[in-house]
């Protein structure tokens, strides 16, 4: 055949198929193409149905159906072939598609014209549905009259006395549009991945991090900062909008563990360049341990100043010495970059000062004619049973 006799075949077969459903009818077919402004849907027999490609895309124009998939549409036109609606349009449903989206699972598109006891009213067509308050959305709202006035797609969840009694859920939508953006999320969001994410709720052990779709990481508190966060709640906020690292995901748990100091440089990554041994900082006292003090030289370096370092006699209480939070002069004793650790000592700095004193004690003192100091004469007088 020639080319228009081959379009004016197709075009037939076509009309022909389209006589086979009416105008109103609610199908089930099978996506065989998705071109720039309709997909191809196979409803049987030799023929395709189209359905618009806007009516395919979520929220964000992301195009949430692949080949293959099965879907649920209603027959807006038979006119020169099938063309398919996935959303029934509130203001030309029937009664019957009111019916067979129920049975369906299909949307339809609803007003919200008041608040009720429990709940609103919607506006579907001619009928008059009853959305409750915990299914007008996934997050609960806080000022319910914020929903008054729009239009959503619901999902018809009760259908009784012939239509009647219309229960409709929004929620239901949304968490089916979210269940399907979280499939494809989900292969984004893997260790070593930047992404950004909404604070949801901070507690003492940290913040859960809202990265889209319904999906939650934990930011936990030593992840926030190189320095030592003692309260979550001063870093951040619920609403707050940050960029975080995906540290590890758990695919059975799926669990997801989020990173914010990664984001910036690491302090020990020159700490060998910043301390040297036997130089003297001033530092801050962080928190004590048995064991000792650990005391900040820098944002996210601690060092540990042993109690035998301290500088505190064995009876005496180091930790009533050194408080959170006080200033304090230490030497540094070692470095350990790869370890990080470092170790420092107050004891060194009590040691120097002597030292320096002696020094400029023995620079202005007269040398004694007996060759012994005024210091050496107190310490003999001291120790002699005579004058006791």
């Amino acid at each position: 055949m020639s080319e228009p006799e081959e379009d004016f075949a197709a075009m037939f077969a076509a009309s022909q198929q389209a006589k086979q459903f009416q105008k109103g009818q609610t199908i089930e077919g099978t996506i065989v193409a998705i071109g720039p402004a309709v997909a191809f849907v196979d409803v049987g027999g030799k023929g395709e149905a189209v359905v618009d490609i806007a009516e395919l895309k979520d929220r964000d124009g992301v195009i949430e159906v692949s080949v293959g998939d099965r879907i649920h549409a209603t027959v807006v036109s038979t006119v020169g072939g099938l063309t398919l609606s996935r959303r029934l349009a509130r203001g030309h449903v029937t009664d019957q598609q009111l019916t067979d989206a129920f049975h369906s699972g299909l949307p339809v598109e609803g007003k919200v014209e008041r608040t009720v006891k429990g709940g609103y009213e919607v506006r579907l067509a001619r009928q008059r549905a009853f959305c409750p308050f915990s299914q007008i959305d996934i997050a609960r709202t806080a000022d319910p009259e914020a929903h008054v006035g729009r239009v959503y797609a619901f999902r018809i969840i009760e259908y009784k006395e012939g239509g009647r009694n219309l229960i409709v859920s929004r929620r239901k939508v949304l968490e089916e549009e979210q269940q399907e953006q979280a499939v494809e999320l989900r292969r984004t969001i893997v260790p070593g991945a930047i992404v950004p994410g909404r604070v949801v709720s901070v507690r003492d052990f940290g913040a859960f991090v809202d990265l889209g779709a319904g999906i939650q990481g934990l930011l936990h508190v030593s992840e926030i900062g190189w320095s030592r966060v003692s309260d979550p709640s001063e870093m951040l906020k619920p609403g707050d909008e940050i960029t975080v690292k995906v540290l590890r995901v758990d695919d059975d748990t799926r669990k997801i563990a989020l990173g914010l100091k990664q984001l910036t440089e690491d302090p020990w990554s020159t700490a060998a360049a910043k301390f040297a041994a036997g130089q003297v900082y001033k530092g801050r006292v962080t928190r004590q341990a048995k064991f000792g003090v650990f005391v900040e030289l820098a944002p996210g370096i601690d060092a540990l100043m042993p109690n035998s370092e301290s500088g505190v006699a064995k009876e005496g209480d180091v930790a009533r010495t050194f408080t959170a939070g006080s200033p304090v002069d230490v030497v540094v004793l070692d470095v350990d970059p790869e370890a990080r650790r470092i170790r420092v000592s107050r004891q060194a700095i009590h040691d120097a000062q002597d030292a320096e004193e002696l020094r400029d004690y023995t620079a202005r003192a007269p040398a004694p004619a007996d060759g012994f100091s005024p210091l050496a004469d107190k310490l003999r007088g001291a120790l002699d049973p005579r004058r006791k």
